[in-house]
Parts: C-alpha cells; sequence; structure tokens
C-alpha cells in the first residue's frame, strides 16, 4: 500500500523539488497550494488542490482524505506584512492540525526557520532559548510552539526542520542567490549590502534528501526541533563575487544597500543533532551547487 503524503506548498520553490524526487517513490501525493498550477510545473500522478490554509473553512475539501505523512512547507514569503505573514506561517499551521484528519498520520514535518532563534550566537543549537527580532521568525517560533503544546494532548510525531539558507532550482528571482545569478545572467547593475553578514548555504537536493531520509526512517520518528543547514557559514559577499565570476558579467553594486534592522549579521547552525539522528550530511559543496544552479537559470 502506498503512502499517503500531503504537501502544503507543493507548488513553491522546496516543494516542487521534493515531489519531483518523491514521485519517481511511488508515493500517493497530494499538493496543497493557494494559487493554480501552471500546467508546466504539474508533475504526473499528483493530485492537486488549491486551498488557502488561513481560513478554516476551506478545509471541507480535505475531510474525507487521510494521510500518513504532512510536511508543511507553506507560507507567505513577503514578509513586511504582519498579518498575512503570522496568518500564512501560524494560523494556517494550527488550521492544519485542526481540521484535518489525523488518524493514520504517521508523522507532522514543520519546516521551521532559523530566525526563530533571533539574535543568539551562532552557530546555533536547538536548545538554546529562541529571541526573534522579525515578524516572520516570530509567526514561525509561534507555530513551533503550537505543533508541541498539540502533540502533547494528541499524542502527534512530530519534526521542526529549522532551515537556514536553501537555494537552487524553481527559487524565485528574489532570493540572494537566485537575484544574483539574474542580473548577471542579463549583464546589469545592481545594489547589495557591503556583504559581511555570514550565512548558510544549503543546496535543495541535499535537503530534498534528508526528507526521503526521514519518510524512510525505519524506527518511530522521536519528536522534536532540529537544525538543518550546510554548517559552514559564507560571506554573503563571497556568494555574490562567486557567482559574477562564474557567470563574468554583471556588477555589484556592494554597500548601496543598508542592512535591515532586524537582520542578523551571524546566521549558522550546529548540524550535529540531525547528523546524528538520521545519519545526514549535505553532499553538495558550494561551488558545484552554485554551478548546477546557474546552468537551471540559464
Amino acid at each position: 500500500m502506498k503512502n499517503k503524503i500531503l504537501i502544503v506548498g507543493g507548488t513553491g520553490f522546496l516543494g516542487q523539488n521534493l515531489i519531483k524526487k518523491l514521485n519517481r517513490k511511488k508515493y500517493e501525493i497530494t499538493s496543497l497550494s493557494s494559487n493554480p498550477t501552471p500546467k508546466i510545473n504539474k508533475f504526473k500522478n499528483v493530485k492537486y488542490i488549491i486551498l488557502d490554509i488561513k481560513y478554516k473553512k476551506n478545509f471541507s475539501k480535505l475531510q474525507k482524505k487521510k494521510f500518513n505523512f504532512i510536511i508543511n512547507l507553506g507560507g507567505n514569503i513577503n514578509h513586511k506584512d504582519v498579518i498575512q505573514t503570522n496568518n500564512s506561517h501560524y494560523v494556517g499551521c494550527k488550521n492544519i492540525l485542526n481540521e484535518i484528519n489525523l488518524k493514520t498520520l504517521n508523522l507532522f514535518i514543520q519546516i521551521g526557520s532559523s530566525l526563530e532563534y533571533g539574535n543568539i550566537k551562532s552557530p546555533q543549537i536547538e536548545t538554546r532559548a529562541c529571541k526573534p527580532n522579525s515578524i516572520y521568525g516570530k509567526a514561525k517560533l509561534n507555530a513551533s510552539k503550537y505543533i508541541i503544546s498539540k502533540s502533547k494532548k494528541e499524542k502527534i510525531n512530530y519534526l521542526i526542520l529549522r532551515l537556514y539558507q536553501v537555494y537552487g532550482p524553481y527559487q524565485k528571482t528574489d532570493r540572494l542567490i537566485s537575484s544574483t545569478i539574474k542580473h548577471c545572467l542579463q549583464d546589469k547593475e545592481f545594489k547589495c549590502t557591503d556583504g559581511r553578514q555570514l550565512r548558510d548555504f544549503l543546496y535543495v537536493s541535499d535537503f530534498v534528501d534528508l526528507i526521503i531520509k526521514i519518510l524512510e526512517y525505519k524506527k518511530a520518528a522521536i519528536s522534536g526541533i532540529y537544525n538543518v543547514g550546510c554548517g559552514k557559514p559564507l560571506s554573503v559577499k563571497y556568494v555574490i563575487k562567486t557567482i559574477n565570476k562564474i557567470i563574468q558579467k554583471g556588477k555589484p553594486l556592494y554597500g548601496k544597500i543598508k542592512m535591515r534592522n532586524d537582520e542578523t549579521k551571524s546566521l549558522y547552525p550546529s548540524n550535529k543533532k540531525i547528523n546524528k539522528k538520521y545519519k545526514w550530511t549535505p553532499k553538495i559543496n558550494f561551488l558545484e551547487g552554485i554551478k548546477k544552479t546557474i546552468k537551471y537559470y540559464e
């Protein structure tokens, strides 16, 4: 019997990469997204449902459905809108857990964020107290707290995966790496910060491989929070310079954008917990991942 998986946000950057790989493994996949999916982005044998998770009434479409796994990748990426960000990441998560039949659920996987930690010192570890200083970080942390509370009451197995900077194919061109690649390929000048921030960059196929390891893990999942990143911080300036050097076009204008007030200067994780539990380590180094990503956008 096929495992039934619900992927919330299945038409987004992470969702498309995940479904592409899971589809080969013959899972029964249902994708939820708030907007219609262009035919070019659809995969065969996947059921696509249009549903905005911010509203309880929409879940009537799922009343008779049962799932073995739910992976919540959903959420608004425009973090400037306080209400939208809170509703899509916190309220949406609550609705999923309260409005879907969980009787057959083996595991709920929540995609959290490194921004839940706030300005605490890197490398960040899961046991540290969180002090988020951004709208997005607070919404994600509230969702994490709700999942933990709900699991205690209803015996739900869960994993909260706190992602750092994931990049690769299918990502919209408004993120650091994808935006830099776009401007360089178009041979344009583009404004950026001075680039002194330290960040952790994980190629998307390594994230997908981790999810598959978790789904295929033979033992029962031990509920908890896990950092997911490369574990090797790089400066933003190094990232931009590397892309610029490979493409040999474009002109970054360093220092023309000021850092945001809520921006953390150094943000990278300790991966020890996830490595120990699931024997997972990233396989794609930064240079290899960047070359693959550039090739996709070309």
